[in-house]
């Protein structure tokens, strides 16, 4: 049986004892794949993101990394771990290849090591000639693919992306997608990519989790939401499980 890279069940969390942001949260991810959260702003995305990367502690529930539960075993588990956060971690003034050396070097990997890494994961995201650029000359669209080639440098199996595409232009997030599409298929790579942009959404390869209020309201494949919903697209699912979608766009083509 095939471990879960995800595992998030019954997870529970409220701030402040009162103000409840996550109730009864259940979903995996499995290796290799591409799975969209969705959920307009102030769903609980971002929470769930710091529980499942263990900045928060649940009140309730388990988060567990390819079997290893994140609160018992919290090395094991951030191990498989490269997570890209809504806000931009870069430093500006660095170099694009002093920062992934940095980020290396926390990690304990050796210099020569670092950089076969560093040509390695920027060639693969077409950018291998901008290395010896300061990162504030890049624009947004490049900073977030030296944000993910800096995640995967340990060489995780999992990566958590939060909201990856805020800011970007329409060719810059299809850029991106693209990309992070091909880390799932060359490389088996699971990824958990949080957005309220539906048409960030694949219907004929993702995996959906819809997240309303703190509460899961669908999860599977576009295609089997959309046959539990009786909608014909994931938009209209989208408007049927959360009733009204005063917040989750969806950015028409240029």
């Amino acid at each position: 049986m095939t471990v879960p890279a995800l595992e998030v069940e019954g997870l529970r969390h409220s701030y402040g004892g009162n103000r409840l942001a996550l109730e009864d949260v259940g979903f995996r991810v499995m290796p290799g794949a591409f799975t969209c959260l969705l959920g307009p702003n102030g769903a609980g995305k971002s929470t769930l993101f710091a529980l499942a990367t263990g900045l928060l502690r649940p009140t309730a529930g388990r988060v567990r990394i390819h079997g290893h539960d994140i609160a018992q075993a919290p090395g094991d588990a951030l191990a498989h771990l490269g997570v890209v956060f809504q806000q931009p971690t870069l430093d500006l003034d660095l170099t694009v290849v002093q920062n992934l050396r940095y980020f290396a070097a926390l990690h304990g990997i050796g210099r020569r090591e670092a950089d076969r890494r560093i040509e390695a994961e920027l060639t693969r995201l077409s950018l291998f000639e901008r290395r010896t650029e300061k990162v504030r000359a890049l624009n947004g669209g490049h900073r977030r693919r030296v944000e993910i080639a800096r995640a995967l440098l340990h060489r995780p199996t999992l990566l958590l992306l939060d909201e990856p595409t805020v800011g970007l232009d329409i060719p810059a997030r299809r850029t991106l997608i693209r990309h992070v599409h091909a880390l799932c298929a060359e490389d088996g790579i699971a990824v958990l990519w949080a957005t309220h942009l539906i048409d960030e959404i694949d219907p004929a390869t993702d995996h959906v989790v819809v997240l309303h209020r703190g509460r899961v309201r669908a999860n599977g494949p576009v295609a089997a939401v959309n046959e539990e919903t009786g909608c014909a697209t994931v938009a209209e699912s989208f408007d049927r499980l959360t009733a009204a979608r005063p917040t989750a766009e969806v950015e028409a083509a240029a």
